[in-house]
């Protein structure tokens, strides 16, 4: 059986798992129109079947965190995911993570429970390298989980290059690594375009955790576009966090998270360029509202913001405004405003005739559609859809996809297209810095002009 060609440019590289007659796999593409899922076939976890086969599925988590593991903070939990969709096939042969307690600490729970099998033989590393010095072939994995911290990947840097080990260690195995691409300074964002490039190049399968992507709503709003060959004239997002809930003093600083549209706003981010297309970046404006301004007094914070030097302290309000290359309009405004625990999220997307708003994606997913002929809004909910499921079981499908069946849904988020998203995340910062700056400096300057002379 033929098989289809790669979406990227050049040859995969082989893999440590290929046969000698082995060829290249199924990649998704980033083109104007980005890659989409018939959402009828996006299948609520509950209701899915373990996929086929009986040969063990190895797979190597980096990370022993929330995202891999689960929390009560969300229901990031990438493991009962992957356990859901391989079923007995799932063996975990290692656990990377310097903190080797909290790593053996989670293994133990998981071996208390009916997936006792996927875990039983993992072994706990500090390091990918260490592993890799004490693997056997049969430890050879399928899938390589990156849940580690932003801070510790996305570059060229040793210790801080996680995904170009792993391609140098297991050429060929596919890869899921967490969003965003990075966290460093902005100056390093070419690094994280590099680590992409060598992605590519070696026609590395791999998938980055854009999972609102995945949502049923989206993929409704991407269907009617496509359906109708709609261009969309301007994307509007809005993210209001309930703060008194975030209790990481990281998180409120800075040069640690690299501040709140690059760490938590960036999934709206990522949907905005998902709907509008790639972004002209030298028009991005940005404003925003300062712990220091009357307006930002927070009244429930959880930490002490006394304890963060002033210049790394987070904006209360950012709000940008930007142009798609196709000439449509993008805004996004984040708001550090809401308590209790719940957040308040929409996009709305636009195009002739028709308005399609997304609201509470997070939680329950509303989607709210308007169209040609009509003053009415359609109300469509989408009960028991898992975006974080059906990302891990469209990468797990394309990792099977052996003959490349041209069914076999395509990987929505490529590392390449993270990295715009990255990108995007950035100027909006970097805009809002500078015009804070010329604000301030218009002050100082003001104040000076109106002192009193020397006598």
């Amino acid at each position: 059986m033929s098989r289809r060609p790669s979406g990227l440019s050049g040859a995969r590289r082989p893999s440590v798992l290929d046969s000698p007659t082995s060829v290249s796999r199924r990649q998704s593409t980033t083109d104007s129109r980005r890659p989409s899922i018939d959402p009828a076939r996006l299948v609520p976890m509950d209701r899915a079947s373990h996929i086929g086969g009986t040969e063990d599925f190895n797979v190597v988590f980096v990370g022993a965190g929330n995202i891999m593991f689960g929390s009560d903070e969300g229901p990031w939990n990438h493991s009962f995911r992957f356990e859901h969709k391989l079923g007995p096939r799932l063996k975990v042969v290692a656990l990377i993570d310097p903190a080797i307690d909290r790593a053996t600490a989670v293994l133990a729970k998981k071996c208390e429970t009916f997936v006792r099998s996927a875990y039983e033989n993992t072994r706990v590393f500090k390091t990918l390298e260490d592993f890799v010095r004490n693997m056997s072939r049969k430890d050879t994995p399928r899938a390589v989980i990156v849940g580690s911290p932003p801070m510790f990947r996305g570059t060229l840097r040793p210790g801080r290059d996680i995904e170009t080990q792993i391609m140098k260690y297991f050429p060929g195995v596919a890869m899921f690594v967490e969003k965003p691409a990075a966290t460093g300074p902005a100056s390093e964002i070419p690094e994280a375009f590099a680590v992409a490039k060598k992605i590519n190049e070696s026609g590395t399968l791999c998938s980055v955790g854009y999972m609102l992507r995945y949502l049923k709503a989206v993929q409704m709003m991407k269907q009617i576009i496509n359906d109708n060959n709609l261009t969309v004239m301007a994307t509007i997002a809005r993210y209001a966090c309930a703060y008194e809930a975030i209790a990481k003093p990281d998180w409120w600083d800075k040069a640690k998270s690299a501040g709140p549209i690059v760490e938590q706003g960036t999934h709206f981010c990522d949907l905005s360029r998902y709907f509008g297309g790639e972004v002209d970046t030298s028009t991005v404006n940005a404003h925003s509202l300062e712990w220091d301004e009357n307006a930002g007094h927070l009244s429930k914070m959880q930490i002490d913001e006394t304890a963060i030097p002033p210049e790394n302290r987070i904006p209360r309000v950012t709000a940008a405004t930007w142009k798609y290359d196709s000439g449509a309009v993008g805004s996004f405004t984040h708001l550090v405003a809401l308590q209790g625990h719940n957040y308040s999220c929409e996009l709305e997307v636009y195009a002739d005739g028709y308005q399609l708003k997304l609201v509470n994606p997070y939680v329950q997913p509303v989607l709210y559609i308007r169209r040609p002929g009509s003053d009415l809004e359609e109300m469509h909910t989408f009960p028991d859809d898992d975006p974080f499921f059906s990302e891990i079981s469209v990468l797990i499908d394309n990792i099977e996809d052996i003959e490349e069946d041209p069914d076999t849904a395509q990987i929505l988020s490529s590392f390449e297209d993270s990295c715009k998203t990255y990108e995007l995340t950035w100027a909006i910062r970097l805009a809002a810095e500078r015009n804070r700056k010329i604000k301030k400096d218009a002050e100082v300057a003001e104040a000076t002009s109106d002192a009193p002379a020397p006598a």
